[in-house]
């Protein structure tokens, strides 16, 4: 056979050289440098077999880099890697993998509540002919963005005046006034003495293990918490019992802190909240009782609070007496005062900040009958100049999440669902 004549790089320029050179110092990816010291080489007059061999190539390889170098240039350097070998299942079988994992097993005849991936492999094959591994159902719904999530429960609100008392306690969020206080009042407990499981760093497969047996023989305590806005602190007091005295007494104590100016104070819709005695010393001591809307204390900002001190001081521990348990949230609560921050912007980009919000419309039938009557007095609330033929709509809820609340002072997001409008037919 004759032999092959041999392959040289054409002529490089000066700057192309320094160039070639800088490459074969500098880059990091092992292709790149290996084609690089092949054009190198044939620069420096060696034979295609010869710079071949300095890299453990075959000679036809060095000759088909030469070749693309003297065609494309420096782009021939570069790797073009391929994609790869195409995907075994295509869109239609990924769409149908997705929709029969996202419908309840019931509904297709299943006598199981949820799915697993051996039991949708198992459907997908009996019924749909898709024969598929768990891996591949697993990797499918990854890509497609669905998750295994735990189901939680979320309360609406049934509020008749809800917007109303929802606009209200943002607009001290936002705007707080400069001439009063505005905190958040809460109840946190009870407190009982018992083990509480938790998480921790512990060593593989020794997870800490507490007692799971117990007699609740010392009783339970109460805590009353408020949060200042304007400083990002806590204060608090331990009582035995929550009644309207131990709140009022709470209420004194907060006016003696902040003696000047209106003590705007955001609670719940608790009862003793409400009592007579109550609000007639707050109208005699400039007390503002700002109610949320009921089952909405989501509204209240403390409860993140809340969620961090029950993380953690309670959750994983398992308190001797009260007097220890009290004097863990005492620690905890002078360790937040000490690293807080002042409170801004709560549910910056929640759907609750949109005009139109409501929790669920079929509540408000209540007010006047169900039907299209409360859907008409519950839209009266909305803004219609943002709708484009002026009649405005009712929101039928059909989706909540349990809002997600951050540990450590971190703010309260909202996640809601999704919402269906429905027009109010004329009157």
């Amino acid at each position: 056979m004759a032999r092959q004549a041999e392959v040289f790089v054409r002529s490089l320029e000066p700057d192309e050289a320094q160039r070639l050179v800088k490459v074969t110092r500098t880059t990091r990816d092992r292709v790149r440098l290996r084609r690089a010291g092949i054009v190198l080489a044939s620069v420096q007059g060696r034979s295609a077999s010869e710079a071949a061999a300095m890299f453990a190539m075959k000679p036809q390889y060095a000759r088909e880099v030469i070749h693309a170098f003297n065609e494309s240039g420096f782009a021939a350097l570069d790797p073009k890697w391929s994609g790869g070998r195409p995907p075994r299942f295509g869109p239609p079988v990924r769409e149908t993998v997705c929709r029969v994992a996202k419908t309840p097993p019931q509904q297709l005849g299943r006598p199981v509540t949820t799915w697993s991936l051996s039991k949708l492999v198992e459907y997908l094959a009996e019924h749909s002919k898709i024969r598929i591994s768990t891996e591949s159902v697993r990797q499918i719904l990854r890509t497609a963005g669905i998750r295994w999530q735990a189901t939680k429960t979320w309360k609406g609100s049934r509020d008749p005046d809800f917007a109303q008392k929802m606009a209200r306690v943002l607009d001290l969020y936002d705007h707080l006034p400069s001439d009063a206080r505005v905190v958040c009042v809460d109840e946190f407990g009870p407190l009982n003495l018992q083990p509480r499981p938790g998480r921790g760093w512990l060593p593989a497969r020794r997870p800490a293990r507490l007692r799971a047996t117990f007699n609740r023989t010392g009783g339970v305590r109460h805590m009353f918490a408020a949060l200042d806005l304007g400083t990002g602190q806590m204060f608090y007091r331990f009582r035995d019992r929550k009644r309207w005295t131990e709140f009022l007494g709470f209420l004194k104590q907060l006016r003696t802190r902040f003696p000047r100016g209106n003590l705007h104070v955001i609670c719940d819709n608790f009862s003793p909240h409400k009592k007579a005695e109550v609000v007639a010393w707050c109208q005699a001591n400039q007390v503002d009782l700002v109610f949320t809307p009921s089952n909405a204390s989501w509204l209240n900002w403390i409860e993140c609070e809340f969620t961090a001190l029950r993380y953690f001081t309670l959750d994983g521990s398992d308190y001797p007496s009260h007097t220890a348990q009290e004097a863990a949230i005492a620690g905890y609560v002078r360790w937040h005062n000490k690293h807080a921050q002042p409170k801004r912007q709560f549910a910056v980009d929640s759907k609750i900040r949109r005009p139109d919000y409501l929790p669920n419309c079929e509540s408000f039938g209540g007010w006047s009958g169900t039907g299209w009557q409360g859907r008409r007095r519950a839209a009266s609330t909305l803004d219609v100049t943002r709708y484009p033929t002026g009649r405005p709509y009712g929101c039928s809820l059909q989706r909540l999440v349990r809002p997600k609340v951050g540990v450590a002072g971190a703010d309260l997001a909202h996640s809601d669902g999704l919402i269906r409008r429905l027009p109010v037919p004329p009157a």
